[in-house]
């Protein structure tokens, strides 16, 4: 019978214990001690360049801060770091202008950014023709 009190003893002491731990989780992520829920967020400003680690600030009822962010160097300024568009497939080579042109429209707009809903883009054609089969050297030829 004492086997068994103890058993129960220590379950509800390891039950209390994860419980207060969990609330220490809880405290830990709102450090900033803000109650603010409204934030309005800037863009990402890069330290140097154009791309690269930086900052964005934000503000909220006369209150600002600054969180870290990065600007991947492969982004395409033209829509900014911020929106996070689907395209389509590249289209057929024009002719006239020698560009192909595919359209993309907008997935996500992250820290309240203000994305166009639907964006262009193009690239020159390519000048290489591509094959789809090579000759794999030293087989099939003697």
């Amino acid at each position: 019978m004492q086997v068994r009190s103890f058993f129960l003893l220590l379950v509800l002491i390891l039950v209390a214990a994860t419980a207060e731990a969990g609330k220490n989780k809880k405290e830990k992520t709102k450090k900033d001690g803000s109650k603010c829920e409204d934030w309005r967020w800037g863009p990402c400003v890069p330290n140097s360049k154009d791309c690269g680690l930086g900052y964005r600030e934000g503000t909220c009822k006369g209150e600002s801060k600054k969180l870290k962010c990065k600007i991947p160097c492969n982004w395409k300024k033209k829509f900014g770091a911020d929106c996070k568009y689907k395209f389509e497939s590249w289209g057929g080579c024009s002719a006239q202008t020698g560009l192909k042109t595919r359209s993309g429209i907008l997935k996500k707009a992250l820290y309240n950014a203000q994305c166009e809903e639907t964006v262009y883009v193009t690239k020159p054609c390519s000048s290489k023709i591509k094959s789809k089969s090579k000759a794999k050297k030293g087989k099939g030829k003697d």
